[in-house]
């Protein structure tokens, strides 16, 4: 199979599809991997190791859309690679799509298969090829908020983790999944007081057990998230519902009566945000403020450490690329369900329910299209 790693042309967005680590066990098994010439260059893998692995390089990205019979990316298709896709051609990236419209759409009329990251699932119940992201995610989450808690960009002046005779700030964690779990880490670690809010008790009470009272565990109820985010300096929202838009658990009004000069880090923004307020931003201009409250609302967080992020994703995604790779897409699908789930679209129809239910297409199974 030919394989192309176009250059992502998202604002500053770092990140490839392929490492030369993961081209060549691609080009060891007898794929012909096609990259854009610097596709790495910004976070230090040249033209130079992805020859050495076995590529070929291209100028242009035209030229890979058009010949290869599998795109390999980090973030969702622009427009205009949207329009380049055609009939038949496997995209394997991360799509984000209930959000997202326009890019369904304009998905949905191209005709590819489109494996989305974000939804492909383990044995166990978790979401693999999400997991490392959420992980970067959810660390820098709370490097970003202590940042714009300080007065010079905005905030109220606060040092997350306080002096001796001096409180450190009040983090607020609206769910304990993987960034959650890894803003907590992060922010008891830098000296914060803590609260983390979730609805499953069970984690909760692994939480409890790993951190004991040095965090705050409460059960998450509208209530309950209202009392805390009123309190809090900074409030990181990690909610997710796989495939679907993320709940808005911080309404408007609760925006509105936060103290001034807090911030609100949005790591859901890429299904929608689980802020009312919340508006996707980028790395060019990654805040802006409502009522007072400062928002940063990356959709792609990780890109700012593209090289850790780069090395975690492929770490992730390489064995589902080499199983799409020798088998082909139907029989890769038709083998391994947890694959299977990441079909969102394919041959002009929705094949993800939660993303057929948020746009109003109609629900096409993956399994029938694979069959």
């Amino acid at each position: 199979m030919r394989i192309g790693v176009p250059k992502e042309i998202k604002n500053h967005e770092y990140r490839v599809g392929l490492t030369p680590a993961s081209v060549r066990e691609l080009c060891a098994r007898g794929h012909e991997v096609l990259v854009e010439s610097g596709a790495g260059a910004a976070i230090g893998m040249t033209d130079e190791q992805y020859l050495a692995a076995g590529a070929r390089l291209s100028r242009h990205a035209q030229e890979i859309f058009g010949s290869a019979d599998m795109i390999v990316k980090v973030k969702e298709p622009q427009p205009a690679e949207c329009a380049m896709l055609r009939p038949g051609q496997i995209l394997y990236t991360y799509l984000h799509l209930a959000p997202d419209p326009a890019q369904t759409a304009a998905l949905v009329h191209s005709g590819a298969i489109c494996i989305a990251y974000e939804t492909i699932t383990s044995p166990n119940g978790g979401l693999p090829l999400l997991a490392p992201m959420s992980e970067v995610a959810g660390r820098m989450a709370v490097q970003a908020g202590a940042a714009y808690l300080e007065r010079s960009k905005g905030g109220m002046g606060l040092l997350l983790g306080g002096v001796p005779g001096v409180p450190g700030a009040s983090v607020v964690i609206v769910g304990a999944g993987v960034v959650g779990a890894n803003a907590l880490q992060m922010a008891v670690g830098m000296g914060a007081r803590v609260t983390v809010l979730d609805r499953n008790i069970d984690r909760l009470r692994q939480l409890d057990l790993v951190y004991g009272n040095r965090i705050a565990t409460q059960f998450s109820t509208t209530q309950a998230v209202e009392e805390v985010v009123l309190g809090a300096d900074l409030v990181i929202g990690g909610v997710l519902i796989p495939g679907a838009a993320a709940p808005k658990l911080v309404t408007r009004d609760m925006i509105a009566r936060m103290k001034p000069g807090s911030v609100v880090v949005d790591v859901a923004i890429d299904q929608g945000g689980c802020f009312e307020t919340s508006v996707a931003t980028t790395h060019a201009e990654p805040t802006f403020v409502v009522d007072g409250v400062i928002h940063y609302c990356v959709a792609n967080m990780p890109g700012a450490v593209a090289r850790t992020s780069t090395l975690a994703l492929n770490n992730a995604t390489i064995g589902h690329a080499l199983t799409i790779a020798g088998k082909g897409w139907k029989q890769a699908l038709r083998e391994d369900r947890h694959l299977c789930a990441g079909l969102n679209v394919c041959e002009g129809r929705v094949t993800h329910e939660a993303v057929a239910g948020t746009l109003g297409y109609e629900y096409v199974p993956a399994q029938r299209l694979a069959a």
